[in-house]
């Protein structure tokens, strides 16, 4: 390989080229939002206590005060507390469901079979709190806050997973939301049906036929978002005026919006439309290249990208802000610390979470033979349980919906209680688990569940180019383009990464040319290959990547000579294209395995998302040669 120095460790790299389109991740992108979001929501949360504990009078009269938005007769008039709570809250679940219905389309829940779990996971984490609570509060009169135990806080889980996001397997980040989207798809059927005042039937049915309009013209393609935009605001009135919590309705709009990898003849017109408009830049072709660029990306991308920063950033914080504020003294501790109210639901969360959803992972497990497990070991599904004991968000609407004044202090202090108790027992189970003895630390983060493959064409020693044992534990596949500046920078990486783990890794090249953006890349994929005929494709491919400015024909001849190749033969090859039908079906085998850009790496069959920088690589590498130890000792 060449010589020239590679990047920085700490550099990372996360460009792509889409053809004309780049990407991060989606998952990733989601994550570092969570990340940071969860510090934001503790400042509101400490913001509102501060602000409660100076003048709780104050803080109320603010939350009180009432907003109307009215057109001629009509109207909606509330607090600004109930503003957020049911209108801004309802854009937080949307972007919930945006999540969820990506998993279940494109990430780990493709595979309809490993639903189960988290549905039977999600709905005993429910049960299990409620059961406690009640047990607790059984004839104190205060039974009816029972759904103020039940729920987890999708924000802070995420976000303490992120903070421990070294210490657990990225596997039980899926899980998580997964069980957590179940979690709160049942909380907000609570909120609508057991803490809705009397339900006006004509309004409600007038809400579920706007529903099951959106659903018609869901199912004729539509794709117009003003027109779903205008349904979910006619539904969440109607909602509203039926006297059901209307922030239901974020949640049921997101799971129902699409979610699909760009495909590369979807991303090719794009880039056609675009060049039709670089050369007659008229408003008509502006018109056609933006709906070309729009509809090359998944509605449910394109939401999540736009909504999920203002969610994380500014409503959920402000929810916070609006709701955890309450007087912190040394006598309403006492009060609230010989309170039902309190016990009930910090024991729900802390302990009745952790307990259900492990439980009902080892259970189902057991019964199905070891046939539906979680895709982490049992260590990481406890602590996934244990981070779902942080119950904020919905557990403090239904708080607000269940009691009041000091009956609504208690449930508010167990709330936050709980979510102090939840970070101390997913560390200490971290903690123990990082203690354990190496084999028995990765049993217990990485389990032995079966993998989701995304790599549709398998590696073939004696098709595929290979760098490296063919013996190898982990097998690093990229779809990469020679005149890629991207693939250029994933590089030096690669080099790095081959020379750490040694005989632990094979690197397999597979072409992409992006010839729409890239009009060298497929005479350089086919060069490679005449280069190939004569022993040498590794050489002309190190040659390629170190003269990526440099992929015209006169230069191809001129590397051939520099590896002292059979000029003339290499010339005949190229000439004929002899190479093309072996380019082609790399390009084939990227179809099938949804690529559409470049770089994309598999590590062990699994789509590497995410930074390509030796960190993030060294890491999904290290995981994957793990997770392959563990298998042959199984």
């Amino acid at each position: 390989m060449t010589d020239s120095a590679g990047p920085a460790r700490g550099d990372t790299y996360t460009g792509r080229t889409e053809c004309r389109s780049s990407s991060h991740s989606p998952w990733r992108a989601f994550l570092r939002t969570e990340t940071g979001s969860a510090a934001v929501l503790l400042a509101g949360v400490i913001a509102a206590l501060v602000w409660a504990n100076i003048g709780i009078d104050g803080y109320e009269s603010v939350w009180r005060t009432t907003l109307s938005v009215r057109v001629g007769d009509a109207g909606v008039s509330l607090h600004l507390r109930d503003w957020v709570n049911s209108a801004l809250m309802a854009m937080f679940f949307f972007v919930v469901g945006l999540e969820a219905r990506r998993e279940f389309d494109m990430g780990e829940l493709r595979e309809r079979r490993r639903v189960a779990l988290p549905m039977l996971a999600g709905a005993c984490g429910l049960c299990v709190p409620v059961l406690i609570y009640l047990a607790i509060n059984a004839g104190h009169g205060t039974e009816h806050g029972w759904g103020a135990a039940m729920s987890t806080d999708t924000a802070f889980a995420l976000g303490m997973l992120a903070l421990l996001g070294r210490r657990l397997p990225a596997g039980l980040r899926t899980f998580v939301l997964s069980v957590a989207v179940v979690d709160d798809f049942v909380a907000l059927a609570v909120i609508a049906f057991a803490y809705s005042g009397s339900v006006a039937l004509s309004a409600l049915l007038v809400a579920v036929g706007i529903l099951a309009a959106v659903l018609v013209v869901r199912a004729l393609k539509v794709r117009t978002g003003a027109v779903y935009a205008v349904a979910a605001l006619a539904i969440w009135v109607a909602l509203l005026k039926s006297g059901i919590d209307p922030v239901v309705t974020g949640l049921v709009m997101g799971l129902l919006t699409y979610a699909y990898p760009a495909a590369r003849s979807d991303l090719e017109r794009a880039s056609g439309l675009f060049r039709r408009f670089r050369e007659q830049p008229t408003p008509e072709l502006e018109r056609s290249a933006r709906r070309g660029l729009a509809s090359a990306i998944s509605p449910n991308e394109r939401l999540q990208r736009t909504f999920h920063p203002w969610t994380s950033y500014v409503i959920v914080p402000l929810f916070a802000l609006a709701n955890a504020g309450i007087e912190i003294s040394p006598h309403e501790l006492s009060r609230a610390f010989s309170s039902t109210v309190t016990w009930g639901v910090l024991a729900g969360l802390v302990l009745g979470k952790p307990l259900a959803i492990l439980g009902t992972s080892l259970v189902t497990a057991a019964a199905t033979g070891g046939r539906v497990r979680p895709p982490v070991g049992w260590g990481a599904t406890a602590a996934g349980g244990t981070v779902a004991g942080v119950g904020f968000t919905v557990s403090l609407l239904i708080a607000t919906l269940a009691f009041h004044g000091q009956r609504l202090t208690e449930a508010k202090i167990g709330i936050l209680s709980a979510m102090a108790g939840a970070f101390l027992l997913t560390w200490t189970v971290t903690a123990v688990i990082g203690r354990l003895p190496k084999v028995l630390r990765g049993r217990a983060l990485l389990g032995s569940a079966e993998t989701i493959i995304d790599l549709a064409v398998p590696v073939d020693p004696d098709r595929d180019k290979v760098r490296g044992p063919h013996d190898a534990p982990v097998t690093v596949v990229e779809y990469g383009d020679f005149e890629c500046p991207y693939c250029g920078r994933a590089e030096p990486a690669i080099r790095e990464l081959l020379a750490e783990f040694g005989d632990d890794v094979r690197y397999v090249w597979r072409h992409l040319p992006l010839r729409d953006v890239h009009p060298r890349a497929q005479l350089a994929a086919e060069a490679t290959e005449a280069a190939a005929e004569q022993g040498a494709f590794w050489e002309m491919h190190d040659l390629l990547f170190a003269h990526q400015g440099a992929l015209g024909s006169a230069d191809l001849y001129r590397y051939a000579e520099e590896l002292s190749l059979d000029t003339e033969r290499f010339g005949r090859h190229l000439r004929r294209r002899a190479g093309a039908r072996r380019v082609a079906e790399d390009v084939e085998s990227a179809d099938l395995s949804g690529v559409s850009g470049t770089p994309t790496f598999f590590v062990n069959g699994r789509r590497h998302t995410g930074a390509y920088d030796i960190d993030h690589l060294s890491r999904a590498v290290s995981t994957a040669r793990k997770r392959a130890a563990l298998e042959a000792t199984a």
